[in-house]
């Protein structure tokens, strides 16, 4: 879902502006994007209630990202026994011009795959922001 659809509050937003500026220290020129999905009744059917969605475009394609356009998936769990919603993982997908060139998941194994993966300090950057960005949504 939409993470512009996901800020009803003020705390909600504040950590959503907080994930922004994590993102952004990778990049200082990415623009964030809180309404990747368009709002149409197709895209609708497919997009996940339970998840917050954010996207990112570089000026470019950029080297070290093996990307000009990013997604970001960050996976919530309703637990019964609370009222709030927790973050149990997210999802990251590097694209190109002409397709998908990567994928990164924190849950499981937290590995990188792709065809074109981007450069070795930035995926253990992404790696340490995926932990930070899960803990300020948890707290």
């Amino acid at each position: 879902m939409n993470a512009a659809e996901q800020a009803v509050t003020v705390q909600m937003a504040s950590k959503l502006g907080a994930i922004v500026h994590l993102f952004k220290q990778c990049n200082p020129d990415l623009r964030a994007d809180l309404h990747p999905w368009a709002d149409d009744p197709h895209t609708r059917n497919w997009v996940d209630p339970d998840s917050i969605d954010i996207g990112f475009h570089l000026p470019g394609w950029s080297r070290r990202w093996q990307a000009r356009s990013l997604l970001l998936q960050i996976r919530l769990y309703c637990d019964p026994d609370s009222p709030q919603r927790r973050a149990i993982g997210l999802d990251i997908v590097g694209f190109s011009y002409m397709s998908e060139q990567w994928r990164f998941s924190s849950i499981g194994q937290g590995v990188f795959s792709g065809k074109n993966l981007p450069s070795e300090d930035l995926q253990n950057q992404l790696r340490t922001i995926s932990h930070e960005i899960i803990a300020v949504l948890n707290t």
